[in-house]
């Protein structure tokens, strides 16, 4: 009888090695999350860390300690660090302990938690149905846990686009002969709403984006006058996106208003809170939020308000079977059966584009159990009240400027003296935004409002604390004296 061939596997050879060297990982990462708030906010790459990055293909293998020693050397000092305490560029969360420990056990038990019977489906539908909880959606509404806003979105928007064109548009798609489909939001509305109608195939030019006040907030007049133009043109209009908090300064988007547009005109009615749909906790901004609980779908993100690491984000549809009919698709190889491991919940393909999904619920589920929604709402309160308590400081100063309404933990600000040309000021705040991240002082981020250069510091962080924000407006007005007087 011939012999078999030696068997091989990934299993640890060592496997008390492998658990110490675990072990250290972990202690490794839970000190330097302690310890992260005593270290530069940003440092930049050496040109000898990126070389190394472009090694050519490993043809053998290495010791695990010898990679996890390069990790600690190239990788961690020069991440992102939007864990910082001092971290306000764009919208990005911080991550916690928990965050880290529930992916750790997630990844360990590595289910694709989208068919079949086994509680990773459970603590996914848990995990799901406490965000319509969150927010105020029924319990007969629709869900699911994705990779994040531009995903939610373009999972509702899809929804929306095969409700309101009807049950053949599966099968038949746009035809010739179809008036052009049109879709509305404001000109502050994130990118991805075009990268959505771009791919779903209305495109760009029949995305109308409608002016704002001095607030950032869409005009609902201006929508109605669009809206009616779009029918007498011969178009079909089918969906407004309104935003709860854009991501230049925070605005709200005038809820109620476009409810009411939409119920006008039968359009489908989608709330982008990507940001900001978490803060109807904040009492501060319930009511403005509040119509959100009408909307046809929501998408948010609970990796930037619920502070959990990437990735994780949330649509929900208040349909659930137009949800369930723009998706669902059973091939032989997908079926489902009463009983054994291809029982279980409706599968989740049937409600969105992937098969393949992780089992990031976890981390939802257990933060949630630890934190309650009180705890959230303390930290999302105490992130607004810190961006006010921002421009308080900014205001006190005779060189800082808040350029825009201050709406929920979104600060716009620009350093500027008296005599200086917009050019000269845009000049000066754009070396001042560059020398905050080098010299590790902080790593707010940059935008645009109405030609004015503005230093954009967004609050979305646990760790962040007033004596953080005082350095910050500190070195604004230092940085900005030396940049002054150098000129």
């Amino acid at each position: 009888m011939t012999p078999l061939p030696s068997e091989y596997d990934f299993d640890p050879a060592d496997w008390p090695a492998a658990t110490a060297l675990g072990q250290r990982m972990l202690a490794d990462m839970m000190n330097y999350l302690e310890g992260v708030g005593d270290e530069v906010s940003w440092q930049q790459i050496p040109d000898a860390v990126k070389k190394r990055m472009r090694a050519p293909l490993p043809q053998t293998g290495q010791p695990l300690g010898e990679i996890y020693a390069e990790f600690l050397r190239d990788v961690v000092p020069y991440n992102k660090k939007n864990i910082h305490p001092a971290f306000y560029a764009w919208v990005q969360g911080t991550g916690t302990v928990t965050g880290l420990l529930a992916d750790m056990l997630a990844s360990a038990l590595n289910p694709n938690v989208t068919i079949g019977e086994h509680m990773p489906m459970y603590v996914d539908a848990q995990a799901v149905d406490w965000c319509k909880e969150l927010m105020g959606f029924p319990a007969s509404a629709s869900g699911m846990l994705v990779s994040g806003g531009s995903m939610a979105n373009i999972t509702a928007l899809t929804v929306a686009r095969n409700s309101q064109l009807g049950p053949d548009f599966r099968e038949e798609g746009f035809g010739a002969d179809m008036p052009r489909t049109t879709v509305y939001c404001s000109t502050e509305t994130h990118s991805c709403v075009q990268k959505a109608v771009e791919i779903m195939g209305i495109g760009n030019r029949y995305l109308r984006r409608v002016p704002v006040n001095d607030r950032y907030e869409l005009e609902y007049e201006a929508l109605i006058q669009a809206i009616e133009e779009d029918i007498a043109a011969g178009h079909r209009p089918i969906c407004v996106v309104a935003t709860a908090r854009t991501v230049n300064t925070g605005a709200i988007d005038p809820m109620e208003e476009i409810f009411n547009v939409c119920q006008r005109f039968g359009l489908w009615f989608h709330v982008d809170g990507a940001y900001g749909a978490l803060c109807r906790l904040d009492p501060t901004y319930r009511e403005r939020l509040g119509y959100m609980e009408r909307a046809d779908s929501i998408a948010f993100d609970l990796h930037k308000w619920m502070y959990l690491p990437y990735e994780v984000g949330c649509v929900l549809i208040r349909d659930r079977d137009s949800h369930r009919r723009s998706f669902a698709l059973t091939p032989s190889y997908l079926q489902s059966s009463d009983r054994g491991l291809a029982g279980g919940p409706d599968p989740l393909n049937n409600y969105g584009f992937e098969l393949s999904r992780n089992f990031k619920a976890l981390k939802v589920w257990m933060s949630l159990k630890e934190n309650g929604v009180e705890g959230y709402a303390r930290l999302i309160i105490q992130n607004n009240r810190q961006a006010e308590y921002v421009s308080g400081l900014a205001a006190a100063t005779d060189c800082l400027e808040v350029v825009a309404p201050v709406s929920m933990s979104i600060v716009c600000l620009r350093y500027i003296r008296p005599g200086m040309t917009e050019e000269e000021s845009n000049a000066l705040n754009r070396e001042l935004l560059l020398r905050l991240h080098e010299r590790g002082i902080a790593s707010p981020s940059a935008t645009v409002l109405r030609g004015i250069y503005c230093i954009r510091i967004c609050i979305v962080n646990h760790k962040t604390k007033n004596r953080d924000l005082a350095r910050l407006v500190e070195a604004l007005e230092g940085i900005g004296d030396e940049l002054y007087r150098s000129v």
